[in-house]
């Protein structure tokens, strides 16, 4: 049973939310390293460091840069880190969608081919961080609950 004392520091990925920070986790890495692969990524020639000029496109369809890459192979590794603690997978999700979110609303409102596009971010990219926004926070959410009540019943059991 888990005690109030060890609620925070269990094994590796062992609540739902911390297996699905792992998992988010894992699926950021893969796309980071992705990113840099030619076949998976067309157009790699073109590629940028940052803005809007770089003209590969992951899977043909989102548009990337090194640095894009870069930032989806460290939020991956967060990910990966942030599993072994309930909390921290927690904060992982909600806040991760809550920068997934302001991602998507400054895709919407700077131009694709304006300078400020610096990621650099297209339509595809755009739907992709909204669904992301949503999922990330919502899990975050939902799923940290459960085991917040849980720990409370473990606290008031252990009185």
């Amino acid at each position: 049973m888990t005690t109030a004392r060890n609620a925070g520091t269990g094994r590796f990925a062992e609540t739902p939310v911390q297996k699905v920070a792992l998992v988010y986790g894992i699926v950021f890495l893969i796309v980071g390293i992705a990113g840099f692969i030619p076949g998976l990524t067309s157009g790699i020639e073109t590629m940028q460091f940052a803005g809007h000029e770089s003209e590969a496109m992951l899977l043909g369809i989102f548009q990337v840069s090194i640095l894009h890459n870069i930032i989806h192979l460290l939020y991956g590794i967060a990910g990966v880190a942030v599993a072994r603690s309930f909390g921290a997978s927690k904060q992982y999700l909600i806040w991760g969608g809550v920068v997934y979110a302001v991602v998507w609303l400054y895709g919407l409102f700077v131009p694709h081919d304006h300078g400020a596009n610096f990621v650099p971010l297209n339509t595809a990219d755009n739907w992709l961080h909204f669904v992301l926004a949503v999922t990330m926070i919502a899990l975050g959410v939902l799923l940290g609950r459960s085991h917040d009540s849980r720990r409370r019943g473990d606290e008031h059991l252990a009185v």
